[in-house]
């Protein structure tokens, strides 16, 4: 059995977890630009200098269940055995592994809302983006030191294909109206948004039936 944090840790911890769902409750009811940082520490009881030993600002806590959850993927790619398979079929294990350490039924309830919020919330969106821009950049630094992959475009393209299906299966999952969110379904519906990439390469660009007919009859 895994033994248990020290107890310092464990309450660094729960002061975390707190900030997090306190963060999402006040920003879902109230708005994210209505709620200050004063009023998020006051309501956890915490200052702002404990705040910021976790968080950067405001929209790092909110976005803080997706991201956590990327920051496990770079250590599964630290880990997980390469057996000369296709890229993003390496990266999608590692991922859909990360899901596993870190998601319960309480995670995603704070993805849904994290993933809401960011959609609403212009500077939310700007915060994550920057975040998928570093996180990248840390992928492919891991992905060469530990593979033998061709030094030009393909690793990154294949690491923004995944980047991008994800982005697809969580607005999707998250959107779904039937019940509470399941960890199950959004990684079913992961595997679906990979599945159906190299579909969307070859993808052809037919016109509809009606703009042929408009054409013709234009000549």
């Amino acid at each position: 059995m895994t033994a248990a944090p020290p107890l310092r840790e464990r309450k660094k911890q729960r002061t975390r977890q707190a900030l997090i769902d306190t963060a999402l409750d006040l920003f879902g009811r109230r708005g994210f630009g209505a709620v200050t940082l004063d009023e998020l520490c006051d309501e956890v009881e915490v200052s702002k200098r404990t705040f910021f030993r976790y968080f950067a600002g405001k929209e790092d806590v909110a976005m803080a269940p997706l991201h956590d959850m990327w920051r496990v993927f770079l250590d599964e790619l630290e880990t997980i055995p390469a057996d000369g398979g296709p890229l993003v079929e390496l990266m999608q294990t590692a991922l859909l592994a990360a899901l596993d350490r870190v998601a319960d039924e309480a995670w995603a309830g704070r993805a849904v809302l994290s993933y809401r919020l960011s959609q609403e919330t212009s500077t939310m969106d700007a915060h994550n983006l920057h975040f998928c821009e570093s996180t990248m950049g840390s992928v492919i630094e891991v992905l060469h030191r530990r593979l033998d992959l061709p030094d030009d475009p393909r690793t990154r393209l294949a690491g923004d294909m995944l980047v991008a299906a994800w982005r697809v299966a969580v607005g999707e999952w998250s959107a779904e109206a039937d019940g509470p969110p399941s960890v199950p379904a959004l990684a079913a519906r992961f595997r679906d948004t990979v599945a159906a990439l190299p579909g969307s390469l070859t993808l052809t660009a037919a016109p509809r039936q009606e703009e042929r007919g408009s054409g013709h009859e234009l000549q």
